[in-house]
């Protein structure tokens, strides 16, 4: 017999969301799972068709229609409501300046949703100061992530633009929720893939214990070696006693950046790989060990029904390389992608087994004691599409608005910029962890490495951390 809520049927919670849940309970702040996020167009718009497309959008989207509520014994699980009725605000911004709108909507992003039976997500039709008009969206990271939420905004556009526009077609139906749920609970529910997977990363684990680099080089392992009496520790603490974040964002230029693309395309490989192979290779330099381990996420969604099912599908994972200095920066790059391709076949485990495990095999020192001092999302998606260019030559811009909160020291978000397509480096991080001189400091290096190595990819990794 199948539990159900108010009518509807419920179903447990998915790894990626269990993931969220486990970090959100360490954290004092419950706004840490929130996404805030605008979208604005250079050009005036109809609010009432793009009210309705709204509610379109929303009514083709199971995610956006997730409830979650516990049972007696404080188990969550999550049920999808046929009807959203709510209506959707209006803001005008206009007598503002830009500097009071934006407060404004860091302020909305910093409000924690009700958890039980409520709607997680608040979508605001926004007038802005600089003539820029569309929308506000706030949700929680536990129905969507980066990915359904630029594809959700997308096919609001696109039901406004087949609306308004000849010949513009309306958006091909969006994937089922449900349906992709049920897939993955049926994976966790003990399938030979999950024993595989967990095969694969048990290897990973037992091969031998990870060591700890710091930004600021070595002085944190060694701090945590003094004060445990263990001269041989391989972790250290990263973050700090206060979840307060801040979020510092460093633009690299569209000329720049299509050199960093033009090498990934002419050696096949992605701008993660070359990302990674940034920041393994400062971590390398600034600590003297060839041996990195970062996070990096794992967006999940190879066919077009995981693209367009909404909800959150993200795994992050420790990414281990062992990359010795005489190897050319072409070698260190092809290794990254080696590996990566190998961790995207298996990343349906979940995360939280993977640490659980990883805690077994190399007991902690302490709590708070980790390997990683980072984690690396890189994020493909942008709004730049062709429904939008079917508008002419409109200019629009997108803007992450912090939440306040993070449970890491630092998380950089890599995301194509709207206007001109360079890239920016969102670093979000804990303010009494990591300071913004560091961060600059390091993106400045990071980027010397990239550029360094993409102009000269038979030079050796130890030739250029000396040439930086």
């Amino acid at each position: 017999m199948m539990r159900t809520r108010k009518g509807y049927p419920v179903y447990p919670l998915t790894a990626a969301q269990k993931f969220h849940f486990f970090y959100q309970n360490f954290c004092p702040k419950k706004e840490v799972l929130n996404i805030g996020t605008s979208l604005t167009i250079g050009t005036d718009l109809d609010w009432k068709v793009l009210k309705e497309s709204a509610q379109k959008a929303i009514a083709r989207c199971g995610s956006m229609r997730l409830r979650f509520a516990a049972d007696k014994e404080g188990n969550w699980y999550q049920y999808v409501i046929e009807k959203d009725d709510r209506d959707i605000e209006f803001v005008d911004f206009s007598g503002k300046t830009m500097e009071e709108a934006e407060k404004t909507m860091t302020e909305w992003t910093r409000v924690p949703f009700k958890r039980q039976d409520s709607p997680m997500f608040r979508l605001v039709m926004i007038k802005m100061p600089d003539g820029y008009n569309g929308l506000y969206l706030l949700a929680d990271h536990m129905i969507l992530d980066a990915q359904s939420l630029i594809c959700f905004l997308k096919d609001i556009i696109e039901i406004y633009c087949s609306t308004l526009f000849e010949g513009v077609p309306y958006p091909k139906e969006m994937a089922s929720y449900i349906e992709q749920l049920q897939k993955d609970l049926a994976y966790e529910a003990g399938s030979k893939a999950k024993q595989r997977d967990e095969e694969f990363f048990r290897k990973i684990i037992e091969s031998s214990e990870p060591i700890y680099n710091g930004v600021d080089g070595r002085r944190k392992l060694e701090e945590a070696r003094k004060q445990t009496g263990n001269p041989n520790l391989r972790t250290a603490v990263n973050v700090s006693d206060s979840v307060d974040s801040a979020l510092d964002i460093f633009h690299l230029g569209g000329e720049p950046t299509s050199r960093l693309m033009s090498f990934c395309e002419k050696y096949h490989v992605s701008l993660a790989c070359l990302l990674i192979m940034g920041l393994r290779t400062y971590f390398q330099k600034a600590n003297g060990n060839d041996d990195v381990s970062i996070n990096t996420a794992i967006a999940r969604r190879a066919t077009l029904k995981e693209k367009k099912c909404g909800g959150t599908r993200i795994h992050s994972f420790p990414f281990r390389t062992i990359i010795s200095e005489d190897k050319t920066f072409l070698e260190g790059v092809y290794a990254i992608r080696d590996l990566q391709n190998e961790y995207f076949r298996h990343a349906n485990y979940d995360p939280v087994d993977y640490f659980a495990l990883r805690g077994r095999t190399y007991p902690p020192a302490a709590p708070g004691h980790t390997y990683e001092p980072m984690s690396l999302t890189y994020q493909p998606l942008t709004m730049r599409d062709k429904e939008l260019d079917k508008l002419g030559d409109i200019k629009y811009k997108t803007k992450w608005y912090p939440n306040g909160a993070t449970t890491q020291a630092m998380y950089l978000t890599v995301m194509h910029h709207p206007e001109d397509n360079g890239l920016d480096f969102n670093f979000e991080h804990q303010v009494k962890a990591i300071s913004r001189e560091e961060l600059e400091l390091m993106y400045y290096y990071v980027c010397r490495i990239m550029f360094k190595g993409t102009e000269n990819p038979d030079l050796s990794i130890g030739d250029i951390i000396k040439l930086v």
